[in-house]
């Protein structure tokens, strides 16, 4: 028997790793979704526990496995938006890893910075093919970790942006979110919107709701001519929303539609069909469906989270840590076997 090995690898392992490094950010993204086009992916069902039905406090267990990586692994993830109030993170966890050889596990990687990666960059990659063709104005409803996250990593993509108007319930929250920018990003302005979505969405080019709650806080008549919803969590948006969208894409509306926002919501009061959906991300990655026509419409986009794409954070962070020299080697069984039954005895 080989001993087993996992490698523990940290959150500021991963943040060491992508340092100066967004493209790559989105190149994982759109990997992903070719490796699922290319039917090199295994995706169970997730399985999510919901503990209470009002927050939508819950944990979720997402597997998948990369066919030709031999790779398989989950992520274990909890989404706790009570936390908000307490001031603490509403997200955190864990992604384990095995090796398809033996099943052995080999790593054990923060997943609480790759969630938060992983979902701003969808939104991106979808903002790639979907955004108005040229982005000046972002609109943010949410001021915490995963509307930071968007903001740095639209700037990036678009580096014409040149107003930031950020929307909480605590302006302390929404003044601690431009502290964080101004310094770093001076060629843009940022907006204190003082909890008004309409100030905050109206006439942007690209409106971002990254919050924790579990009510309608965008409305129908925040929306505007033209640009671009990305849509982060659960219930954020009245329907009148979706209503008015020329288009509505989502990473992958089979999985969307089953599960606790918007637009499944509306699926399941016979407010939407599958035909109102226009396409998957993939599909515009592919090429077999167009993205933004004019920028005359207005685009809805939705992601619920879909666990190859974990994975497949997970491996890269794996093969970057192990070339790196990161991470921390703990041997959990050795290659000398020991009678535990007989000592338990």
């Amino acid at each position: 028997m080989s001993n087993i090995v996992v490698k523990i690898i940290s959150q500021e392992n991963v943040a060491e790793i992508f340092k100066g490094n967004a493209d790559r950010i989105y190149g994982i993204i759109e990997d992903s979704f070719k490796k699922y086009l290319r039917g090199d992916i295994i995706m169970p069902d997730k399985i999510s526990q919901i503990f209470d039905e009002q927050t939508q406090n819950r944990i979720n267990c997402m597997p998948a496995t990369l066919i030709d990586e031999k790779v398989c692994g989950m992520k274990w993830v909890s989404v706790f938006p009570s936390n908000a109030a307490k001031g603490i993170q509403n997200v955190t966890g864990i992604m384990l890893i095995s090796e398809l050889e033996t099943g052995f596990p080999v790593a054990v990687i923060d997943g609480t910075l790759s969630t938060k990666m992983r979902t701003a960059a969808v939104g991106c990659v979808a903002a790639k093919y979907l955004a108005p063709s040229r982005v000046e104005t972002v609109g943010i409803i949410g001021a915490g970790e995963e509307a930071r996250m968007h903001f740095t990593l639209l700037k990036h993509l678009f580096p014409t942006i040149k107003e930031c108007r950020v929307s909480s319930l605590n302006t302390e929250i929404e003044q601690g979110f431009i502290d964080k920018f101004k310094d770093i990003v001076p060629d843009v302005r940022f907006i204190t919107c003082d909890n008004d979505s309409h100030k905050c969405a109206s006439g942007a080019d690209i409106i971002v709701t990254a919050i924790s709650g579990q009510s309608p806080v965008l409305k129908a008549a925040d929306i505007t001519k033209g640009g671009l919803y990305i849509h982060v969590g659960g219930w954020e948006d009245e329907y009148g929303v979706a209503q008015k969208a020329d288009k509505i894409v989502c990473d992958e509306w089979e999985v969307v539609k089953h599960r606790s926002q918007t637009l499944c919501r509306m699926y399941k009061e016979g407010l939407l069909k599958d035909e109102d959906v226009y396409a998957n991300l993939s599909e515009l990655i592919a090429g077999t469906k167009n993205g933004r026509e004019s920028d005359d419409e207005f685009i809805y986009f939705n992601s619920v989270g879909l666990s190859y794409i974990d994975i497949n954070f997970a491996n890269y962070i794996f093969e970057e840590a192990k070339k790196r020299g990161l991470g921390k080697d703990i041997v959990i069984a050795e290659s000398n076997v020991v009678d535990y039954a007989a000592l338990i005895m």
